[in-house]
């Protein structure tokens, strides 16, 4: 069954989507604001997110953004009474796939989410549904429907950050992420988050994923950002 998170502020109107997306057989969730909507698109399995515009904490463009800074390929239908031109715009090219104005229809809404769940997003290289694949680079593994990893078989235990902060690195092993890009992704870029709290969070990552002996399978690269190596890097000088 499809997985679709609709993530709307009205809690009539995400209620009302929900019941009539699990009539036709989808399995629907809901958030009502953009930091949590956000938060579990970056940690869960979805195959398509309904985005509202104008939202508590983070816009849906915001969110859409944000997926996209961390290569987060999920089918994105935003929902806007915005109906101009420019708007419409501005929301395809932050990167979202489709765009109904409100107030809309139900049997649109319908036929455009059966359009966007067709599309495969992320199959792997066994063709399937990459929504449902797990994350792996070397032996640590992310499974973001269990919201479990593991490294050599070993559970490791992180807090819901930190799990999201992997999430977003394993993705794409050997791509370096700017401190501000996961400062968006993971925090939502909230202004009362200090740019530091990404280092404090990766030292956390370390302290749980790494091997006494070996070098982190986390790599500072010197002003710019993190990335997450695939197997342990040679270390730089002076890092870490």
């Amino acid at each position: 069954m499809k997985r679709i998170l609709i993530v709307e502020d009205e809690a009539k109107l995400a209620r009302l989507i929900s019941r009539v997306l699990g009539e036709e057989g989808y399995v629907a969730e809901t958030a009502g604001d953009g930091r949590s909507g956000l938060s579990r698109a970056l940690t869960e399995s979805f195959d398509l997110l309904i985005l509202d515009w104008m939202l508590p904490d983070r816009s849906g463009v915001q969110i859409v953004r944000g997926l996209r800074a961390a290569e987060v390929g999920v089918p994105v239908l935003m929902l806007t009474a915005r109906d101009q031109i420019e708007d419409r715009v501005e929301g395809l090219d932050a990167g979202a796939d489709d765009y109904l104005p409100k107030p809309f229809a139900f049997p649109e809404l319908l036929a455009r989410v059966r359009a966007l769940t067709r599309r495969p997003w992320g199959p792997g290289e066994d063709g399937k549904d990459g929504a449902a694949a797990q994350l792996a680079a070397g032996d640590v593994v992310l499974d973001p429907v269990r919201h479990e990893v593991r490294r050599a078989g070993e559970r490791v235990e992180l807090t819901a950050k930190e799990f999201a902060l992997l999430a977003t690195l394993i993705q794409r092993p050997g791509q370096v992420f700017t401190r501000s890009v996961l400062l968006d992704t993971v925090w939502g870029g909230s202004a009362d988050v200090y740019t530091n709290v990404v280092d404090l969070y990766i030292s956390y990552l370390r302290k749980k994923l790494d091997r006494d002996g070996e070098p982190s399978r986390i790599r500072t690269v010197r002003g710019v950002g993190y990335t997450f190596e695939h197997r342990g890097p040679v270390q730089e000088p002076g890092a870490r």
